[in-house]
Parts: C-alpha cells; structure tokens; sequence
C-alpha cells in the first residue's frame, strides 16, 4: 500500500534547506549551530495563521503554499538595474533576488570609520565579531518568519560606524527582484551598528521586475550606542505579486535618536514588523508610515515601542491610502515599562478609503506601569470630502487630479518630513500620478483648500486622547 501523504508546508521548505547545505560550503559552527536551532524552531512553530493574535488579519497562505527556489546568481544587466534605481546619490549595495551583486554596487564614497559590505565579506573578515552581535535582537522565538530567515540567510549587509564618524551621503541597500519561469525565495539579513555620536542615513529599497512574483523575508537589526543619530527609509515598491516580511528591531542607548520612514508602495502581501528598546534616558525613537495600497494589495504594519527607561520619548504617526479591494493592518503598541518615569509618547493612525470595499483593522494600543507619563494615541478612518473635490474642480482642475492632490495633501503631514527628495517624488508618482507643473501642491495648502479636513471620518472611528 503506498503513502500518499504529502509534506507540510514547514517540511517542504527545510527539505530546500537541505538540499541548500548540500552545495553550501564550510561554515563556521556557531552559523551550523544557529540554523539547526532555527529550522528546528520553525518547524516547531510553523506559520501562523489567524488564530495567532499577531496575525489576526494576515493570511500568509500565498507564502505557506508556494513552491520557491533559492537563486544561484545575480545575473542582472546594468541597464536594468538602472532603470529602477532610485536617482540618488548614495553609498550603495545591491542584491539580486538575495545575491549580492558587486557590478551593481559601489561603496568608493565611504568616510574613514564606516564600514559597508555584504554579510559574507564581514563574515570572512571576521565571523566572530560579527557573530556576537547578529541575532542578538531579533532572535528565532521572534517569529516563525525570524527563524525562517536565521535557517537560511546567506547574505545580507552589514554597517558599522565607529563613535564620533558621520556619513553624510545616504547608504542605499537595493533590493532587486527579478521575473522567472520559477519564483525564488531570499532571506537577507541585515545589521548596523552606530557607535557613540555616530550619524548616518540608511535606506531599504524593494523593487524589481514588473512580473516578479518572488517571496523576500528580511531580518534587520540596529544597535545605537549613546548619542547615536540614525535616520532609516524602508521604500518598497516591490512588483504587485511580490510578497514580502520585514522585522526592524532597534535596540538604543542614552540621548540616541532613531528615525524610521517606512513607505509601502508595492507588493501583493506586506508584513512589516518595527521594534524600538528605549533603554536608556534621552533615547528618541520616531516613526512614520505612508501605505497606500489599490486592487487586492494587503498591507500590514505592527510597530512597538518599549520604554524601559525614565526620561525617554517616542512619536508614532502612520497613514494609510487604501482603494479598490485593497486591506491594510496596523497595529501600533506602545508598552512604558514600571519606573520609566516621566516619559512621553505619542501615537496616532489614520487612514483614507477610496472605495467601498476597502478595509483597514486599526489597533493603537498602550500598556503603562509608570505613573508620571504624558501619553496619547488614536486613530481615524474615512474618506475624501466630495465638497473639496468640487472645489478643487471649479478650480479647473480636472476630478482625477483634484482627487490625487487631495490624497497628497492627506498624506502630507508624514511626507513634509521625508528628507530625501527622490522618496517623496516616488510617493507622489503613485498616489498622485505626474502632476502637471503648475499644481503647486503647497501653494494649494496655504490656499486652505488642502488639509487633513478635506477627508469625512466615519461614523464610529473616534480619535481617543
């Protein structure tokens, strides 16, 4: 009698495992160690599914079932390449469906104290120093999908900045996916570490092949030391059956200030997951979010604040844009841990709905055991304000434009802060379109026609302070 079992989802992922250590070379033990523990931890866990809490309102069935290979090269012309960088000036390292790809890259512009290079090269330059740092934050209990990564990853970058050094052009780590008869699968891992009064810009950049339908699950980790400044842009625009799933955990130490911006453009599912430790007093952590998704995109952001220490700040304010059948999740959590006196805090959440069938699962939540706090949050959901539509129109403005500009000028608390002008231009190019030239979107916000009253909220979506 034969078997027709088939394989589990988990078992057919650590059976690519397998087959992947077959062709891999040495390795050190403690890297053989970690992804034994993680395979083991993933097939312990296996994927979540919506009994889980954390993923309520995420079906990650499109990941579960599909069959992804492991790509072997970076095969991917200059032209290409090219064509979906963003025009920017910067230090940058490209990846090609997780392979790192040196002709795409180019690090020349580096000051004396900064160091960036792919994981394999830090690894052969010195596996242990790196080793005692990485995973050390976002460790393999984190989530089905940080095990998945520790289990596979191969390549990734690494960041460092000795104390005192400042990088002023931005770093640019771009993420290419590329159209195939097969979808593949990569595991990046990613870690910076900033020393005392270092500062430096660090932007994530997902996008590739208008076919592509490749599944990415990235892993990043930051270390900020003390006085430590970092400002951090995710920008993905990732083809529209990509999948992807994001963790950021960030770990600061005293007067460090922590900057997120992350913008979600693209893909067909979207996980993001942004953990900050505020460990010691002075530590700043800010983060923005812009989502906008359309058709049957699905987008989901779950933020965390920790506020271990007293004398600590964070701001929190994500917006998202959502049409057609199009979901969008955030949960944005905010936990002051006993005797963090005398912290502040801040999170807010709104969204806009262009369509009928749009949905957004809103979920801002605080958790206090400190008593000498200053606290708020809330959220809003609603839709374009048809007055101001007619408005803008009579203007002679034709509706599709006066519905984008609207849309920017929802978005525009977030984007006024956005310091690289080649993300906000992509934003613009998506929510909006290209905008005839003599649409001043500012002009048209100090005309009063444009402002965060120029979308109606629903009825029992209150705003709680």
């Amino acid at each position: 009698m034969s078997d027709n079992t088939q394989p589990s989802a988990e078992q057919r992922f650590l059976e690519s495992l397998k087959a992947r250590e077959a062709t891999r070379g040495a390795e050190p033990t403690w890297i053989a160690a970690r992804r034994q523990a993680a395979a083991a931890r993933f097939e312990a866990i296996g994927f979540p599914d919506k009994r889980v809490e954390q993923w309520k309102y995420t079906d990650v069935r499109r990941i579960r079932d599909g069959e992804f290979a492991l790509a072997d090269d970076a095969d991917f012309s200059p032209a290409q390449a090219a064509a979906l960088t963003l025009p920017i000036a910067a230090i940058r390292l490209s990846f090609v469906d997780g392979v790192f790809a040196p002709e795409l890259s180019d690090t020349g512009a580096l000051p004396a104290g900064a160091s960036v290079e792919p994981l394999t090269r830090a690894l052969a330059d010195n596996h242990e120093a790196v080793g005692a740092v990485l995973g050390r934050l976002t460790g393999v209990e984190f989530s089905p999908f940080a095990a998945l990564n520790t289990a596979f990853a191969e390549e990734g970058a690494v960041i460092r900045l000795a104390p005192g050094t400042v990088v002023e052009t931005p770093i640019l780590l771009q993420f290419l996916s590329r159209a195939g008869e097969q979808p593949v699968m990569s595991h990046p891992r990613v870690l910076v570490q900033a020393g005392a009064r270092s500062q430096a810009t660090v932007l994530e950049h997902y996008v590739g092949e208008p076919a592509a339908a490749n599944f990415t699950n990235v892993v990043a980790e930051a270390i900020l030391e003390r006085g430590a400044l970092l400002t951090h842009y995710t920008l993905q625009e990732s083809p529209l059956d990509d999948l992807l799933v994001r963790s950021l955990q960030v770990e600061q130490g005293r007067d460090s200030r922590f900057t997120s911006f992350t913008v979600n453009l693209g893909g067909a599912l979207v996980r993001n997951d942004l953990v900050a430790d505020l460990n010691a007093q002075g530590a700043e952590a800010n983060y923005y979010g812009l989502f906008f998704a359309q058709g049957r995109q699905h987008v989901d952001n779950h933020t965390l604040v920790n506020h271990n220490a007293p004398l600590t700040f964070s701001n929190e304010n994500y917006k998202g844009v959502l049409g057609d059948r199009a979901r969008g999740v955030f949960n944005g959590k905010v936990v002051v841990k006993r005797d963090s006196q005398k912290i502040e805090a801040h999170q807010s959440n709104a969204n806009l709905l262009l369509s009928d069938r749009a949905e957004i699962d809103t979920k801002p939540e605080l958790e206090i055991y400190a008593d000498d706090v200053k606290c708020s949050h809330g959220a809003t959901t609603g839709q374009l304000d048809e007055d101001a539509v007619f408005a803008l129109r009579t203007r002679g403005i034709d509706e599709q434009t006066a519905r984008g500009l609207l849309t920017l000028a929802f978005a525009g608390e977030v984007m006024e802060l956005v310091g690289l002008d080649a993300v906000a231009e992509r934003v613009e190019l998506t929510v909006a379109g290209k905008l005839p030239e003599r649409f001043n979107l500012g002009g048209l916000v100090e005309a009063a026609l444009l402002d965060e009253q120029a979308f109606e909220e629903e009825p029992g979506h209150d705003r709680n302070d």
